[in-house]
């Protein structure tokens, strides 16, 4: 099954753009540090989701992989996330992925690749594997 036509011609659509308004930081090793500088950055927003806005909390502890079946630890795993993510919070992290969106598909574009086949063949790989591919 494809993805949504829609959602396709939305990725394929961004990285048009990208193509085209992407100068300042065309170079591989430019690209390369962005992504993982807005890495940081959505690290920090979330963080600070946490600690300056409290809208959400963190209480991690160990995961318990012991079950019967790969289906009962997906449902047994957590998240360690209580609470819900504030507007104010939203709104940040949606800039910052927005920024790593946008750089890794600068990168898909300087190794000239279409960004919407390599969702497209990790949905397939998703669906084929499911729980079994462990990611």
């Amino acid at each position: 099954m494809d993805i949504n036509k829609n959602q396709n011609n939305t990725v394929d659509s961004l990285q048009d753009e990208v193509k085209h308004s992407l100068v300042r930081h065309k170079s591989i090793l430019d690209i390369m540090t962005k992504l993982q500088e807005y890495n940081s950055r959505i690290d920090r927003a979330i963080a600070k989701s946490v600690t300056s806005c409290g809208c959400i909390e963190i209480h991690a502890k160990k995961q318990e992989f012991e079950s019967k079946s790969l289906e009962d630890m997906v449902e047994k795993v957590d998240s360690h996330i209580t609470g819900d993510i504030c507007p104010n919070c939203k709104e940040v992290l949606e800039q910052e992925i927005g920024a790593y969106i946008y750089f890794l598909t600068a990168l898909a574009n300087t190794l000239d690749f279409k960004l919407s086949d390599t969702i497209q063949k990790e949905l397939e790989r998703t669906k084929a594997l499911g729980v079994y591919g462990m990611k």
